[in-house]
Formats: C-alpha cells, structure tokens, sequence
C-alpha cells in the first residue's frame, strides 16, 4: 500500500489505549483551558485520525508563513496550507505549558485534546492577509472561506497534541466517520493496493456516480473509496446525514460488492478551490489511496476560482511532493445522442442542447414540489431520500 505522507508509517495522534486516555482525560480537567474554534477542533480532528501526517500538533506563526509563502514546512516537506489553533485571546491560558483544548460543536465544551504550549504568538494583519490570499486567493468577505478563517481571531497558541475524542463524528455517524488508520485497515482486509478517491460534500447524482466507475475503469483500481465530508458546510448545504443515506443507497443499488467503501471525515469545509485540493490530496494519500478525482470547481464556491484551476495548481508542485495522482475530471453529464453519462471533453461533436443539464435552483425547485429530477440525471432512489429532506425540512420554504 501507498506510504502516508512524509513517513513510512502513519502517525495518529488519538490516544488509543484506553487506561492512557482516560488518565489524561482526567488530568486534562485540572489543566488551564481554551473554547476553541470550530476549525481548530476539525484540525484536531483530523490529526487525531492521522489525517494530517507527519504533523505532531498545531503550528506556529513561522511555520504557517512558511506554509503560506512556499507551501513547505521548516524542514522543507510539502504542505498546502497552515494547520492552526487561533484563538480571539490567549488570556486563560497564558504562561500555561500544558493546556486542555474543548469542543466548540458538543455541548458543555468536553474536553477534545491536551496541547504542550510551545508558543502563543499574534498574527499581524499582514500576516493574516498573506495566508488568506495563500489559502483562498481573495480577501472578500463573502467567500465563506475567508469569513471563517477572518473571524476566529489572531492569537496563535503552537505546540504538539494528544487527541482524546473525536468530538461529534464518532457519535453521530458511527458507520461512515473513520480515521485514515481505519481506511488502510479496511482497504488492507479488501486487498486493495490501488485505490481512487472521491471528494463529496454533496449528494451524488449520476454524473458523479458515472465519474467514480470511469476512473475505476481507466485507472483500473483495485477499490473506490467514497469520502465525504462531515463537518460544517455553507447555509443551503445538504446536511450530512442525508448525504450519507444518498451516497449508501446509491452504492448499494448500484456497485458490485467489495467495489466501494463508504466513508466520512470530520472537518469543516474550507471552500478553498486549489489549495484545499491539494489538502485533499495530502490526506487522501494517509488513506491510502494512490489517486485521487479532481473535478470541475473542485471545492469551489461561486466565481472565485477558474473551472480547472484545482487541476492545473498540482502541476506547479516540485516533483515527488506527493506520491498519489489525480485523475483529471471534466465536466460529466447524461448525452442525449449517445444515451449515457459523457465528460464534455470527450464528445467535442456536442451542444449544451446535447446534454441533460439541471441547475442547482432548478433541481431544489422540482424536489420542493415532490417532483424527481428525470433518471438520467438521479437515481429515482436517490430523488426520492432528498425529496423526503426537503418536503420535511422546511428548506422549501427560505
């Protein structure tokens, strides 16, 4: 199997022993403590899983400058953006070198993880614009983004950390979040050598469903893991849960057994085109996975980035700055002429009047009223789970 980044072995930073963690759990009640931000609690999250390898815990202000300016490490290792605990004010634990960081998104803020201050530093608003425009290649507020990353203060607190839950995701989604050590061991049970990844924060429709099987054929992969996100999303956003019933009916209905592992991971959606593709990539790759798809806008979010500007951005990387591959998607929709799902590239003879095409709008509207989206662009089982959300929701209404 594919090495993780940076390391022959992987590198989670959960405490797995169970008297170890409850030791520290209680120790950690002791310790001076931090509410921290949403992202922070995701990053924690997600160094905990292993996700993040070879990083040890958060960085400090040098290191993400390092990261923002050059996309490399102090020691020179590739990577795309700056992993963080930034905090509005450091006060509560200042002098502190051992602090308890508590979960934002569960209620009574138990506690998430233990970090070994190392420093707390402030970011200057120079240094807060460059990573913005490093991370997201805009400063405007709108991008929800930059709102998020602009909105969580400028205290910086660095330092290793030793995980000690995995806040909601566990819970709320026990069969699909998993850490990327539990992806290697689930693809080492299938015996999957090569594997292709699939990025989601949305329900798929036949067009993505058509995407994975092409890249499974033309990359001949051993398995497809179909990777969602499960933290917080942009208003008008799917929620997870509903996601997560579309994506396993599809599967089922639809993919021969043994094909497909069904998967989530707990962090919050960075709306950062290329760069958060490249972070997509990093941790993909401490899954276990050789290649991964890049789409049209992947992880966009209006008009910010060019269609493929998350393609083109992996040819700008030093060589060997990552082990695993893209598989370079163009947009995928049903061809009328020739009666199956096409990527636009390959069929130039076409017009837009070729395809079946469905704005986000337009299908919202026809679910609202209890009316699927035409089979060729949703599997009827699919429509039927996002009708049922939206019908019930009260999303019909805003």
């Amino acid at each position: 199997m594919i090495k993780p980044h940076g390391s022959d072995k992987l590198n989670p930073l959960y405490v797995m022993d169970d008297a170890k963690r409850a030791q520290l759990t209680k120790e950690a009640e002791s310790l001076p403590s931090i509410v921290v931000s949403s992202a922070a609690a995701g990053n924690a999250v997600m160094l905990g899983g292993g996700y993040f390898n070879p990083l040890t815990g958060f960085m400090s202000a040098a290191e993400a400058m390092s990261v923002a300016k050059d996309m490399k490490l102090k020691n020179g290792l590739f990577w795309p953006v700056p992993i963080l605990n930034v905090v509005p004010d450091a006060s509560a634990v200042k002098g502190a070198k051992k602090i308890a960081l508590r979960d934002p998104n569960v209620a009574g803020n138990p506690v998430l993880a233990i970090q070994e201050v190392e420093a707390i530093e402030e970011f200057t608003p120079a240094q807060m614009k460059e990573m913005t425009l490093s991370i997201f290649r805009t400063e405007d507020e709108n991008h929800p983004g930059v709102k998020a990353f602009n909105s969580v203060g400028g205290k910086v607190i660095s330092g290793p950390i030793q995980v000690l839950s995995y806040s909601y995701f566990e819970k709320d989604f026990g069969d699909t979040f998993k850490t990327a050590y539990q992806i290697r061991e689930d693809m080492a049970k299938l015996g999957w050598e090569k594997v292709v990844a699939f990025q989601t924060r949305n329900p798929m429709h036949l067009a993505h469903e058509e995407l994975c099987r092409m890249a499974y054929n033309d990359l001949k992969t051993d398995g497809i893991l179909i990777h969602m996100l499960l933290g917080k999303l942009k208003a008008g956003d799917i929620p997870a849960d509903v996601r997560d019933a579309c994506i396993r009916k599809m599967v089922e209905l639809y993919f021969p057994a043994n094909t497909v592992l069904v998967t989530g991971y707990g962090f919050d959606m960075l709306y950062a085109g290329p760069k958060e593709a490249l972070l997509h990539a990093v941790f993909r790759q401490n899954c276990g996975c050789t290649h991964l798809i890049v789409g049209r806008d992947h992880a966009g979010v209006g008009d910010y980035y060019g269609p493929f500007d998350a393609q083109t951005i992996f040819d700008e990387l030093p060589k060997n700055a990552l082990q695993l591959e893209i598989y370079r998607a163009d947009h995928t929709a049903w061809s009328k002429k020739l009666k199956k799902v096409v990527m636009m590239r390959d069929v130039p003879d076409h017009t837009k009047e070729d395809f079946i095409l469905l704005s986000g709008t337009k299908v919202r509207e026809m679910l609202c009223n209890g009316q699927a989206p035409p089979p060729e662009f949703s599997r009827p089982e699919v429509a039927k789970i996002l009708m049922d959300y939206y019908m019930s929701s009260g999303s019909c209404a805003r």
